[in-house]
């Protein structure tokens, strides 16, 4: 590894770490919980959207994406396709409904809070299951990221995996610690414009590459149908299956509890207006230059021997082949803005479930807010450390597996009640409960016993068993009552803020 290389990751570590110093010192590690757990809900616009964005894609945009398409053609980019189309309709449908009945049903500053709150009930249980769910997925979708910058690391560097997932580990926990929400949001914030800038630098310039007069085009042998849209060439079950499960990944964005309280955050109807629209071009071009990055790297490689036994290193091995040292570093640094900004995001989000779902209200009713934020904390720390054994384990799947256990896992059991809470006044609190779980162990099943058999993505049945099942359940008991309609109905309508 080139020193303008460590350089460039140094500077990176500095920056996400002065953040988190700052806010720390900006609140006099005084904030309380609503501040610690969603920035006062005074987030602006810009930041917001990239925070979502960027919690949203993880390292897999750089490296598993990629790296599919590198191996496999354009047949993998209806991941792509239903990423895109997930967020532009929970950004216009979901994140400003989401957060006027946010307000309007307690103030809540967490999803499961949210969801109790939306039927006005001192009953714990939907939170305590949320809880449960939270830290089951959380701890799998973290040790994804973490697992990534030990490949980064590892490839780059040459460290030993495990050093460097225990390095990433400690940084991410630190900011995190220290500085709350606003940390998390402003260091995905730098973390989505580098990885942006990443994305469509890259590929243009291999481009460019490739045309100049010394460029030797390598030999390769294409997979049948790489350069189709349909897997495998006709529209037949196999490609209808594919196109499926990748439109099926835009259900996520429903139940992605670490996304959807970024727009709970946001403070006012405006700057909704303004994180709607750089949100979701973001996030467009985001997925649709990981894309061309995969198709780009195999006409610069060709069917390189060491990255078809590891195609998730397409984009780390064109960055190093086509740049100087000090920029290769700097935009090597993306897949670290990816790993952490969807790690700290998501510790937050399991921390806050833990400490207002669940200690404050069955354990500690009388928690001061010192103690709250010790007690979510604590819970970084704890999962941090189970999503560092998952990632380092020898059985360990791939980046790309982690994330769409846990993407599924999350939007089978939320997606259908968080936009059912939005829409549909007859939901009532028995509903929701029934639908959580049984999305959540549709989803579990399915990836079990069905996924490698059908080849169609779990989030599917489990998003469609969990909406059905919270339908029945909410219609066959007992309806809401008038003051949870009203404020429902209330609460629906805009505000000019």
């Amino acid at each position: 590894m080139s020193n303008y290389e460590l350089i460039a990751f140094i500077a990176y570590f500095v920056l996400v770490i002065g953040v988190g110093v700052y806010f720390f010192f900006k609140s006099k590690g005084e904030a309380g919980e609503k501040d610690y757990f969603l920035g006062g809900r005074n987030m602006n616009g810009m930041v917001a959207a990239l925070s979502a964005g960027a919690s949203d894609m993880s390292a897999w945009v750089l490296m598993g994406l990629p790296g599919s398409i590198f191996a496999y053609g354009l047949g993998q980019t209806w991941i792509s396709i239903g990423l895109a189309i997930g967020t532009v309709c929970a950004w216009v449908f979901i994140a400003p409904r989401l957060r006027r009945l946010s307000i309007k049903f307690g103030d809540s500053i967490t999803i499961p809070q949210y969801l109790t709150n939306r039927f006005m009930t001192t009953n714990h249980v939907l939170q305590l299951a949320c809880a449960i769910i939270f830290m089951i997925a959380y701890c799998i979708y973290a040790a994804s990221s973490i697992k990534a910058c030990g490949t980064l690391f590892n490839t780059v560097m040459g460290i030993k995996e495990s050093y460097a997932m225990i390095g990433a580990s400690v940084i991410i926990v630190v900011y995190t610690f220290l500085g709350g929400f606003n940390a998390v949001c402003w260091t995905d914030f730098f973390q989505g414009l580098l990885m942006l800038a990443a994305l469509l630098i890259a590929p243009i310039i291999a481009l460019f590459a490739m045309n100049a007069a010394g460029f030797v085009t390598p030999e390769d042998v294409l997979p049948s149908n790489y350069y189709s849209f349909l897997s495998s060439g006709a529209f037949d079950k196999a490609s209808i299956i594919t196109i499926i499960s990748g439109l099926g990944w835009g259900l996520g964005y429903m139940g992605m509890p670490h996304i959807l309280v970024r727009y709970i955050s946001i403070k006012s109807e405006k700057e909704m207006k303004k994180s709607r629209i750089i949100g979701s071009t973001w996030t467009i071009i985001i997925v649709a230059m990981a894309s061309v990055v995969g198709i780009v790297a195999r006409r610069y490689f060709g069917a390189d021997p060491t990255l078809m036994a590891d195609s998730s290193q397409a984009f780390i091995s064109m960055v190093r082949a086509i740049f100087p040292a000090l920029i290769a570093g700097i935009l090597l640094s993306a897949i670290l803005a990816a790993s952490m900004s969807t790690a700290d995001s998501q510790l937050l989000a399991s921390s806050s479930a833990f400490a207002s779902d669940v200690y404050k209200p069955m354990f500690r009713k009388n928690a001061s807010d010192k103690e709250m934020l010790w007690a979510g904390r604590i819970v970084v720390i704890i999962i941090s450390v189970v999503a560092f054994i998952i990632a380092n384990s020898p059985s360990c799947s791939s980046i790309m597996d982690l994330v769409s256990n846990a993407w599924g896992a999350f939007g089978s059991a939320f997606g259908p009640v968080i936009l059912l809470s939005l829409y549909w006044k007859r939901l009532n609190y028995q509903g929701a409960l029934a639908g959580i779980v049984a999305g959540f162990a549709v989803d579990m099943v399915w990836f079990k016993f069905f996924a490698s058999s059908t080849g169609l993505y779990e989030i599917v049945p489990g998003f469609f068993a969990g909406l059905l099942v919270t339908v029945l359940v909410s219609l066959i008991t007992k309806a809401p009552s008038e003051e949870v309609v009203k404020t429902f109905e209330e609460g629906k309508l805009r505000t000019e803020e």
